[in-house]
């Protein structure tokens, strides 16, 4: 058996799982968002529909993030070497979850609906964060290392 290509197969899967929930939660919430950001009288579940799925997204998003962390680490540990690539990519993807949380914590947690536009679009800048560095990391991987 290719353990490397197996390895290489999941680690690139888990990545795509990962970055494909934020991608669908972008769409989700750019849908909900007339209700969300609306009058009160246009809410009635859609908060608990976005709880909920958020809660699902984030058991597939935590699950492809920690595959794609071990299988990265196998990689590393059994046929790349802690080159420098490796560490920097490590290091981007730390600072990924560290602005990405921070931004949840210090901003999206604190959000009531119906909430105002202007507050809807914390949203927004959560997505450019987390997308923007994804951009990173995947552009390092592919075009530096």
């Amino acid at each position: 058996m290719d353990w490397l290509a197996l390895l290489r197969f999941i680690h690139v899967t888990s990545f795509a799982t990962w970055f494909g929930t934020v991608f669908t939660s972008l769409f989700v919430l750019k849908t909900l968002e007339p209700k969300l950001a609306g009058s009160t009288d246009e809410t009635a579940d859609y908060p608990k529909f976005l709880q909920n799925f958020i809660k699902l997204e984030t058991k597939v998003a935590d699950t492809g993030f920690k595959t794609a962390i071990i299988s990265g680490l196998l990689l590393a540990f059994f046929f790349h070497g802690w080159t420098t690539g490796v560490l920097v990519k490590s290091g981007l993807i730390i600072l990924q979850v560290v602005l990405t949380m921070g931004y949840i914590i210090k901003a999206i947690q604190p959000l009531t609906y119906p909430c105002s536009r202007s507050d809807y679009k914390k949203w927004y800048i959560l997505f450019t964060i987390s997308l923007s560095m994804f951009a990173l990391v995947l552009g390092v991987t592919f075009f530096m290392m």
